[in-house]
């Protein structure tokens, strides 16, 4: 299915770095091009009633419909596949479709599912509002359970769905243990990794079956498009597969290159993006204004011995928790900030800041005193954004008296 699109054996010992500007790439499949191609094209023509018959393989989809992906899609399916270490991707629209597609794959009527307390919002609304009117069980549990976690546990619990660290209040699960636990019912385990990145995370190593990916954060980079992909190992990726496919999904090739342009540059950007999330937590940290810093490569963070035990780095994005202030002075921090925008999503070369307010949980409720904000840093230079959140800290601080 991707031999082509990586003709080097997929066990070269390659590091990750390494294998993000390798993976995916063939140029004698495409007259010496370092790029894969964009590929445009929904009908795909056999020379004979043969060919057609072999393109119309079960294990060979790829080949019948532009519908099924074209050289760039395979491109970044087997980029990502071989970055995760997992057994093969598939790419979808967006981020939450990737999600969304995942858990439908997997359940059916009358399962029971899990998923932390922390997940991404959209991934909370689809579970409650979609799966749960298709007969499924939806149960939450706390992002710090672990075994614990298996008093939740029954026969019919189809998955464990784990995001680390959490969406917003970024706890860190022990993802091993957890899916320890899950194998004793015999549950798949889905993993959104999109904050690590399949560089600071190998998931398939800590026992998932399907990792997912919002390729719109770093493997794109320039906040300049929309893209998920999911990853499985062999044992989930007939579901994974099948399930997609029944539902239709597909992605643009434009897109798709953009995302294979962003992998090329991962390394070096996430390196950037740590350098300067660590360096901003730390000298925030230290200002009146900020009650709390929640990022967990510092080491007085709660899961901080987790996140060193298991990852090999943090990515640009933590929150902060302020002193108890009004929102004349939450208005004043904003209006004075000038390198960090307002706006959803994350993962570009440039810094934000959203506030976010009282997190959505059911069963571990975050205790907050003042305002939660949410902050990527980029790739400016580091002192520059030190000091532009400090005057606006220090401002809104002012507007207090």
């Amino acid at each position: 299915m991707t031999e082509f699109a990586h003709p080097t054996p997929a066990g070269t010992d390659w590091r990750t770095e390494t294998m993000a500007i390798q993976a995916g790439r063939n140029p004698q499949a495409f007259d010496g091009l370092v790029n894969t191609p964009v590929c445009r094209g929904s009908t795909i023509l056999a020379s004979s009633l043969e060919e057609w018959e072999a393109r119309k393989l079960p294990n060979n989809p790829y080949a019948s419909y532009g519908r099924f992906g074209t050289a760039t899609t395979r491109a970044l399916e087997s980029s990502v596949a071989r970055l995760e270490g997992g057994h093969a991707s598939l790419v979808f629209p967006s981020g939450l479709a990737a999600c969304a597609h995942a858990l439908l794959a997997v359940v059916r009527s009358g399962d029971h599912v899990l998923i932390t307390d922390s997940v991404y919002g959209p991934t909370r609304h689809f579970a409650t509002h979609v799966l749960s009117r298709l007969g499924v069980e939806v149960e939450f549990y706390g992002p710090h359970e672990t075994t614990g976690l298996r008093s939740r546990l029954r026969r019919n619990t189809r998955l464990v769905f784990v995001e680390s660290p959490g969406s917003l209040t970024f706890e860190i699960q022990d993802i091993g243990a957890i899916a320890e636990q899950a194998r004793t019912v015999g549950a798949l385990v889905i993993m959104d990794n999109t904050w690590a990145t399949p560089l600071f995370f190998k998931p398939f190593e800590h026992g998932v079956d399907i990792s997912i990916q919002s390729a719109t954060k770093y493997l794109i980079g320039h906040s300049d498009a929309l893209l998920g992909v999911a990853t499985a190992n062999a044992r989930a990726w007939d579901r994974l597969r099948e399930g997609a496919h029944d539902l239709g999904q597909t992605a643009g090739p434009d897109d798709i290159f953009l995302a294979l342009r962003g992998i090329r540059s991962l390394g070096v950007r996430l390196r950037q993006h740590e350098s300067n999330g660590i360096a901003l937590a730390q000298a925030l940290r230290a200002h009146p204004l900020v009650r709390r810093v929640l990022h967990p490569a510092l080491p007085d963070d709660p899961g901080h011995r987790l996140w060193r035990r298991d990852f090999l780095g943090a990515s640009g994005l933590f929150a902060i928790e302020l002193q108890p202030v009004g929102q004349a002075q939450l208005s004043t921090l904003f209006s004075r900030l000038q390198l960090f925008g307002i706006g959803l999503s994350w993962g570009g070369y440039e810094s934000l800041a959203l506030p976010v307010g009282t997190p959505t949980r059911s069963v571990s409720q975050p205790a907050l005193e003042g305002p939660l904000i949410r902050i990527h840093a980029g790739l400016e230079n580091i002192q520059d954004l030190i000091d532009d959140f400090s005057q606006a800290l220090s401002a809104a601080r002012l507007a207090l008296s």
